[in-house]
């Protein structure tokens, strides 16, 4: 009896965390509670020993709390938030809509510009849609363009920053699939930038097709050019000395991304300074509110490292294998049911929850897969990583708990409706869509940066 229990410990663990994750209950608290409550079967069946369980506290202190990668991840999001509370982005955006404001769409444009360059200089998601939503949608509005595209281009635009490098989320990913952060980091830069071309494409052919939903606006008079490209000057050098002094470092080989973050700091803190929006109470509310996003992180974190470590004791590592090598699918089959399966829970979930919680599960597998000579096995990692990354970055819009939607909706009022921001994303997460399919089928795509850095 008991060695049929021990034999039905995996599957009953990976059932009990599918039922837990659609019961509403706080993703971290649910983790520590099956942790905790297979932990004790395991030990009662013997499939666990007691000196194992003492363990846990240890793996997770030195897997989270000392891991020097995820060290990156605080840095990053304290950079992030610098940037908004001195101001640095809002100078941006207000500068990029009055250039391109007699270009047809051009508003819509300049947001996407701006959400590209804040995913590189920051990566922060909400404090990114926020912003976008407050300083462009009204004004959009306003202007004419049509309250659904308007709408799809903020909230699209302000998640670029869950894929293009610094992204918070590749941090967690690089440490949980055990890869070059660095290495991550300069793959997930040409689909980051590919996925921002096509919104750009995408914007200027419907704009084209339907002149009524991004009308072009008439140029202002008696409006000084030369100080306009002056204020441009200053408001482009603060987000590309962050970009510079973060990738740069990176692609450069000079810093790890660890200390880049660090560099990154700095750098905020001296743009700052130097536009003399840096004071006290402004770098008191960043170190607040820092604190209170990490916190969150690491405290499903802290609930994720518990559980992957049962599961692979109580040997649902094992587990996933069989099963993935005794479906029917075969492995592009399996692939595709991997992408599915993050895509769906992508309507439910955060990408936080998902990738804690699947990446873990789905890593044994990965190295399994055999798509010929699509993708080297060297290869593989980095390619599925990224994969997961633009399938991911679809949960913050799909709805109905589509975290961008509600950032928007919430900072937005009564500007727009919630059926409008529905109705708006559909067009982007198709766009989101068209793009993973082709770094599906076409590899290069991920892998041709870092092979051309490396060699």
């Amino acid at each position: 009896m008991t060695e049929f229990i021990a034999a039905l410990l995996p599957g009953a663990m990976f059932l009990s965390l599918v039922v837990a994750l659609f019961s509403g209950a706080p993703v971290a608290i649910m983790l520590m509670g099956i942790s905790l409550v297979f932990g004790i079967i395991a030990v009662l069946t013997g499939e666990m020993r007691l000196v194992q369980a003492t363990l846990i506290p240890n793996r997770i202190f030195s897997g989270t709390i000392e891991n020097a990668v995820l060290v990156a991840a605080p840095m990053f999001i304290f950079m992030g938030i610098i940037m908004e509370k001195t101001r640095l982005a809002e100078d941006l955006l207000l500068t990029l809509q009055r250039l391109m404001r007699v270009v047809p769409g051009g508003l819509a444009l300049a947001v996407v510009m701006m959400g590209t360059i804040l995913a590189a200089a920051t990566g922060i998601i909400g404090a990114s849609v926020v912003m976008l939503t407050v300083l462009a949608l009204p004004t959009m509005v306003e202007r004419g363009y049509g309250k659904g595209l308007a709408a799809g281009t903020v909230a699209s635009a302000g998640t670029l920053g869950i894929l293009i490098p610094p992204s918070i989320m590749l941090v967690f990913m690089g440490d949980l699939l055990s890869v070059s952060l660095g290495h991550l980091f300069i793959a997930a830069l040409v689909p980051g930038l590919l996925l921002s071309a096509c919104y750009v494409v995408y914007i200027v052919v419907r704009s084209a097709l339907q002149p009524g939903v991004a009308p072009r606006m008439a140029p202002s008079t008696g409006e000084d050019r030369t100080g306009l490209w002056l204020e441009t000057a200053k408001s482009v050098v603060a987000p590309l000395v962050l970009i510079v002094a973060v990738l740069g470092s990176i692609l450069g080989g000079i810093a790890t991304p660890t200390e880049a973050s660090g560099v990154g700091v700095f750098a905020a803190l001296v743009l700052g300074l130097l536009r003399g929006r840096l004071s006290w109470p402004v770098l008191n509310a960043a170190m607040d509110s820092s604190v209170k996003q990490l916190g969150m992180l690491f405290f499903i974190f802290v609930g994720a490292t518990a559980f992957s470590y049962i599961f692979r004791i109580v040997g649902g590592e094992h587990f996933i294998v069989e099963t993935a090598r005794s479906l029917p699918f075969g492995d592009w089959g399996l692939l595709m049911a991997m992408m599915g399966m993050i895509f769906v829970m992508g309507f439910f979930f955060d990408w936080i929850e998902i990738t804690l919680i699947m990446l873990p599960i789905f890593a044994p597998v990965v190295p399994l897969l055999d798509l010929g000579d699509h993708v080297t096995s060297q290869e593989m990692i980095y390619w599925f990583a990224i994969l997961v990354a633009l399938n991911l970055q679809t949960s913050f819009l799909t709805p109905p708990f589509g975290f961008a939607l509600f950032y928007l909706k919430g900072a937005a009022g009564s500007v727009i409706s919630m059926a409008d921001v529905y109705k708006g994303i559909i067009p982007f997460v198709l766009v989101q869509l068209v793009v993973l399919g082709l770094c599906i089928a076409f590899p290069e795509i991920v892998l041709w940066l870092p092979e051309v850095l490396t060699q």
